[in-house]
């Protein structure tokens, strides 16, 4: 096996998932665990999560939701992503799922599918509303109209209705309490029926830090709908608090493969983007962006090795990558960690006993999020301590 795993420690995960509920202050906690628990692993996580206390996971499409299913995964699965076509609509009937409605098609989608098998029991909907994100969901007339029909027919059950914040990671909460404010109008005329909207739901994982404001502007809001956070990454930089208390779940680990002597002048890599400046040692590691590794890391990367970050020399390339040493004591075997946690890490400027995704994607140009999703399937997870068989 190639020397490079992706650790995933469930323990941490546990620990995050604690502090979610505790932010969240006793509501339903929706765990997102789409795009393979943001790269962690899907089942293992749910299992793991549901293990923990979790109620329900939320993934992004049906493919993801019966692949859960399929593993004996039986705790409602919220299908982000909608019904977008008729086999959709089936397979959220077979499986029973709660796909989310952000249009009349969806709700039409799953009425034929009804038709052609019909449901002795109401099928739970959850009904996303756009407010600002102007990327999914119903918006203005259209999203009263779609919520009086869900609750109009006998077919269908209410389990929810939710909106997805575009500005929570900013330490101004002014953006997602005009999105709160909007929901709340939209709910309104339900309420004042005395209609129920099953859970309500409106923070994410930067929203979870917002939420004692958010409860103010959109009251009733009975769950959250954390993602990040889950994982141990802090959804603001302006919370090191938080960011404290959180474990990094993923540690992208491997092994040095190679180690060389540089003179001054040598080049390193494809395109002779790195010289030596002065003599000085180079290691190679067997990970590159044919796992995941952001090519954008090319001379701006560092990497831990032996208790010392070193800096990656010349361009990631597919397969390896190449981290000037110096004089440090680095051989053969030795572990590299390219993120996550740490045997320890002292010194000014440390952070903890982690290398931070967040300080790697910082270094990349990027966002966590792409980072943790992108290491890709020959990179093998790893999980401490094993994970639940069912869930």
């Amino acid at each position: 096996m190639r020397p490079v795993v992706a650790r995933i420690d469930l323990d941490a995960l546990r620990s995050n998932l604690a502090v979610a509920r505790e932010l969240a202050g006793g509501r339903r906690v929706v765990a997102v665990v789409k795009a393979d628990a943001y790269g962690h692993g899907a089942l293992s996580v749910a299992r793991a999560l549901l293990a923990a206390g979790c109620e329900e996971l939320a993934v992004v499409s049906v493919e993801e939701a019966a692949a859960l299913r399929d593993a004996g995964i039986a705790a409602p699965l919220l299908v982000l992503g909608g019904v977008l076509d008729r086999e959709d609509a089936r397979e959220v009937l077979a499986r029973h799922l709660v796909p989310a409605l952000q249009e009349r098609a969806h709700l039409e989608r799953l009425r034929e599918a009804l038709r052609e098998a019909p449901r002795p029991r109401p099928v739970p909907v959850q009904v996303e509303i756009d407010t600002g994100m102007r990327r999914m969901g119903a918006a203005g007339p259209e999203a009263a109209r779609l919520l009086a029909e869900v609750v109009g027919d006998p077919a269908f059950a209410l389990a929810g209705v939710f909106t997805h914040l575009a500005r929570a990671d900013e330490a101004d909460p002014a953006p997602s309490l005009a999105q709160a404010e909007q929901l709340a109008r939209v709910l309104a005329p339900l309420r004042e029926r005395g209609e129920q909207p099953g859970n309500v739901h409106i923070a994410n994982s930067a929203g979870l830090l917002h939420l004692p404001a958010l409860l103010r502007a959109l009251p009733g809001q009975t769950a959250v709908r954390p993602g990040l956070l889950l994982y141990g990454v802090c959804p603001r930089p302006d919370v090191p608090e938080l960011a404290r208390r959180l474990r990094p779940v993923m540690t992208l680990a491997a092994r040095v493969v190679r180690v060389v002597r540089l003179q001054p002048g040598e080049a390193v890599g494809y395109g002779g983007t790195y010289r030596a400046e002065r003599p000085t040692r180079l290691a190679t590691i067997p990970v590159g962006y044919g796992d995941g590794l952001l090519r954008s890391l090319s001379n701006r990367g560092a990497v831990w090795i032996r208790g010392a970050l070193h800096p990656v020399a010349g361009r990631v390339s597919m397969d390896s990558t190449t981290v000037d040493v110096g004089a440090h004591p680095v051989e053969v075997g030795d572990e590299v960690v390219l993120f996550g946690a740490l045997p320890e890490r002292p010194g000014p400027g440390g952070s903890g006993s982690r290398l931070a995704v967040e300080e790697v994607a910082e270094r990349a140009g990027t966002i966590p999020y792409e980072l943790l999703v992108r290491i890709g399937p020959r990179v093998v997870r790893v999980f401490e301590p094993a994970a639940p068989s069912r869930g």
